[in-house]
């Protein structure tokens, strides 16, 4: 009798193995955030094929599914793959190429790493970015008095941590044909800026144009791409918005992908130019599973910390100045129109309060009433308390980090009273439905957990200010995880294949070592992540 029912229960059990599906990778025991529409959490899910098959309890998945690889999560927190809304993934790989001045403290230590470079690598020109004279205990902009003793036959050419201004040496210029006397004297959109009629060798937007580098490689650019993806990875980042590039870096990246180096996803925004708009439009959306081309980048302006954002009325630290759109008015009406007529989303960095109002005044013009083409608005940093409602229709791209880097110094730049309309992500969110949340690396630290942070506790990894920066305007955690995930899918036109854990969308996923949903404020920053999959595939460990 005993040899019979242990007959009938292995039977039993080969026939329910026979009866279960089989996954290529189960995870248990995870303490993880679908970000479907209820914000339910699931202990289990199963992937086949690259995309989620079932999520729910240990028990529903593992009676139902059987699988040769499974992944015990230990409840440590999972997340949907994070998506960048906003940054420059190929200005990072190719800023990685050069001598990186984030976080320096003064010029001296500015010009102590460019030494440094030039001893290590031997360049024959530097280039580099990261410098922030808000960050010094001078807070001007420096001169090329000191570069051009230091390199008087090596041309320097920094960028500011914005990439709206240009730090250039004698040489720089003479490599342009230029000198500190011989420059364009009237120029629209930017500003050489002078003293006593010589240039001091800061450039603003425009201006840079007229400073001539070396190209890059092809290899510097393959390895560029590679090292951006690399960091990018580390962060539990799986899809990227790359905000402007050109269609040489777009083939480029569709090449990688195709043979399996770049595993990244991307949204590339193509940067604007009659040529590029020639180019695409006739061609349509461009669409595969790692990379999505359907949008084109446009810069309404500059920046707010070379003062180089359009606004209404003068700045508060400088008279008479107002900034300046980077094109005349009417261009912009022009490039809408040929946008408005394509299946193509426009994206347009606006940061003051006029480059917002024209850009938002210009898209309602364009789109006549069109429905769902989610035009984008990126950084959205400055509006007016009477333009919020034009987000009715209008996708608000924000970036968190801008307002706690620049809570220290952005109210001596507008004033008190148009602080209030300044990084009002709340109020952004009110109106529209939703933000899409991002970081604008290399602007910023590529780190997502620095933007949740900041829009939940609107504080510095220090804990400044004390109760935080115009909380007013500070998003809940549900809202900013929404903003990293499926909100900033719903700007990509991505939100039916990714952004969430649910069945039939691809199976990216991140493992965190703290649950950043319910951690204290102060710690959200100091978030790891132990393991980043994309397609259900492994791509980054934590060591």
């Amino acid at each position: 009798m005993k040899k019979i029912i242990l007959s009938l229960v292995i039977l039993s059990s080969f026939f329910a193995c026979q009866q279960q599906e089989k996954a290529d990778l189960i995870v248990i025991n995870a303490n993880a955030y679908t970000v479907n529409t209820n914000f339910d959490k699931a202990q289990s899910f199963a992937i086949k094929d690259g995309k989620f098959i079932a999520v729910g309890t240990n028990d529903e998945i593992q009676k139902k599914y059987a699988t040769l690889k499974t992944i015990d999560a230990k409840d440590q927190t999972i997340v949907p793959g994070l998506i960048d809304a906003h940054c420059h993934f190929f200005g990072l790989g190719l800023a990685l190429q050069k001598v990186d001045l984030r976080g320096t403290k003064s010029y001296d230590e500015v010009l102590e790493k460019l030494a440094a470079f030039k001893k290590e690598k031997n360049a024959d020109y530097i280039t580099g970015r990261g410098w922030d004279q808000n960050d010094w205990k001078v807070k001007e902009f420096p001169t090329k008095e000191k570069l051009d003793k230091l390199f008087p036959n090596t041309p320097v050419a920094i960028r500011r941590v914005d990439g709206h201004a240009l730090l250039v040496n004698e040489a720089a210029l003479k490599y342009s044909s230029l000198s500190s006397r011989k420059f364009p004297k009237k120029i629209s959109g930017g500003e050489f800026i002078q003293k006593n009629g010589k240039l001091t060798g800061v450039l603003i937007d425009a201006a840079m144009s007229y400073i001539k580098t070396p190209n890059t490689t092809k290899k510097e650019e393959i390895q560029g791409l590679l090292d951006a993806q690399k960091v990018a990875f580390s962060y539990g980042l799986t899809t990227v918005d790359d905000a402007g590039v050109g269609k040489s870096t777009i083939d480029l990246m569709d090449s990688l992908q195709k043979t399996g180096d770049l595993k990244m996803r991307i949204y590339a925004m193509v940067s604007v130019s009659q040529k590029n708009l020639d180019y695409f439009i006739p061609k349509g959306i461009i669409k595969t599973d790692r990379l999505n081309v359907r949008s084109f980048k446009v810069y309404g302006d500059g920046a707010l910390g070379s003062r180089g954002a359009a606004m209404r009325k003068p700045y508060s630290d400088r008279d008479h100045h107002f900034g300046a759109l980077i094109f005349e008015p009417k261009k912009y009406t022009e490039i809408a129109a040929q946008i408005a007529k394509s299946d193509y989303q426009m994206n347009t960095h606006a940061i003051g309060d006029s480059a917002n109002y024209w850009m938002l005044k210009t898209y309602k013009t364009a789109l006549k009433g069109q429905k769902d083409r989610r035009w984008r608005i990126e950084h959205a940093q400055i509006i007016s308390p009477e333009d919020f409602n034009l987000f009715d229709n209008i996708v608000p791209s924000v970036q968190p980090t801008h307002a706690t880097s620049d809570m220290y110094w952005a109210e001596t730049r507008i004033g008190k009273k148009r602080m209030k309309g300044a990084y009002a992500f709340k109020d952004l969110l009110n109106k529209y439905g939703s933000v899409a949340l991002g970081t604008d690396f290399p602007v910023e630290r590529v780190s997502p957990f620095l933007t949740f942070s900041s829009a939940v506790t609107r504080q510095d990894t220090d804990g400044y200010p004390k109760g935080g920066f115009q909380m007013e305007n500070a998003l809940t955690r549900k809202e900013t995880l929404r903003g990293m995930t499926i909100w900033a899918a719903h700007a990509n036109f991505e939100e039916n294949e990714k952004g969430s854990i649910e069945v039939g969308k691809f199976a990216d996923f991140v493992i965190l070592n703290q649950n950043i949903m319910a951690v204290e404020g102060r710690k959200i920053h100091e978030t790891k992540v132990v393991a980043t999959y994309v397609n259900g595939e492994n791509v980054y460990n934590l060591k």
